[in-house]
């Protein structure tokens, strides 16, 4: 019953999600389909943060990684979109798993260090080779080429469902993974390592697959928003972009499947209002986010587990 519970939620959600699709105005059809692609990568964060415990500020470069592997051979190779994003989800795959196996040698704040410094490094080679990545300008990946499987991903309508089914993927994957027993040992590992390893948990693998599943994660929104919204910039390699994701998963409920995207579309949606009141737009959004971090600390989709729905994954 309770497993039934959960995926009528879920599938709540996507279909209320498929419903906007036909009756929301011009701009805020846009801006959904936009938070699903970021929720996206919030979610593959949160495996990563919320259910493993292990805190990067590097996943810029995973979503970057997505984003380049899709837009270079595109550009530079004349290769279709469809293999194009499956350059992307595999260059985001490759490097986490090369990120993974050196930055778990340190833990804690080590790892957060080295993993920053690692995006950092792939930022810097984004700018340094702008003979092909165009540096700050970016690639503009055209309309005529942003074609899947015979569908106009240029055109609101078709853009919103695929970024729709991106999503919905995700989300059904992650409550799988979750509900399995290597979702319960990437718990074990968050609450306590050390009794997870006297247990018999080779916790190095488990992280190690912790870190490529959500940085191939990441890299497959990279890679859908570019080949999306028609655009690869070295501004999405920032460190700005790693703390989003950790700003999202923290608003919406940390170690929640559904806290990842009610915290992407409370941020949106908290800067879009107030940037229509006052030039002070930040400041507003500021206050509104230490008020809701001191009267709901564990997320949005937190506080609903811990006062109505305990078995919420």
């Amino acid at each position: 019953m309770r497993g039934g519970r959960l995926i009528g939620l879920h599938l709540g959600l996507v279909a209320v999600l498929f419903a906007l699709n036909f009756v929301l105005p011009a701009y805020s059809h846009g801006t959904v389909a936009r938070v699903m692609v970021l929720a996206t990568y919030a979610m593959g964060y949160n495996i990563l943060f919320g259910y493993t415990g292990l805190l990067s500020l590097g996943h810029a470069m995973f979503f970057a990684a997505g984003m380049y592997g899709l837009a270079m051979p595109m550009t530079h190779l004349g290769l279709g979109a469809g293999p194009a994003l499956l350059t992307g989800i595999g260059s985001a795959a490759v490097l986490s798993l090369g990120v993974g196996l050196l930055a778990l040698r340190t833990r804690g704040v080590a790892f957060m260090i080295v993993t920053l410094m690692f995006s950092q490094a792939a930022w810097l080679t984004i700018l340094l080779a702008g003979r092909w990545t165009r540096g700050d300008e970016g690639v503009v990946i055209p309309q005529a080429d942003r074609m899947l499987l015979g569908l106009d991903l240029s055109d609101p309508s078709t853009r919103y469902l695929a970024a729709l089914a991106l999503f919905s993927a995700v989300l059904f994957g992650t409550l799988w993974l979750v509900r399995q027993p290597i979702g319960r040992v990437l718990v074990a590992i968050r609450e306590n390592e050390d009794r997870a390893e006297l247990l018999g948990y080779d916790t190095f693998r488990h992280k190690l697959g912790a870190v490529v599943l959500s940085g191939t994660v990441s890299g497959a929104a990279g890679a859908a928003y570019g080949l999306f919204f028609g655009y690869a910039g070295a501004s999405f390699a920032e460190t700005h972009y790693s703390i989003f994701p950790l700003l999202w998963v923290l608003l919406g409920g940390a170690g929640t499947v559904i806290g990842p995207f009610l915290g992407t579309l409370f941020m949106f949606y908290l800067i879009d209002l107030t940037s229509g009141l006052t030039p002070a737009y930040m400041l507003v959004a500021g206050v509104a986010l230490v008020l809701l971090t001191l009267f709901a600390p564990q997320g949005l989709a937190g506080e609903i587990r811990r006062r109505w729905w305990r078995g919420l994954p």
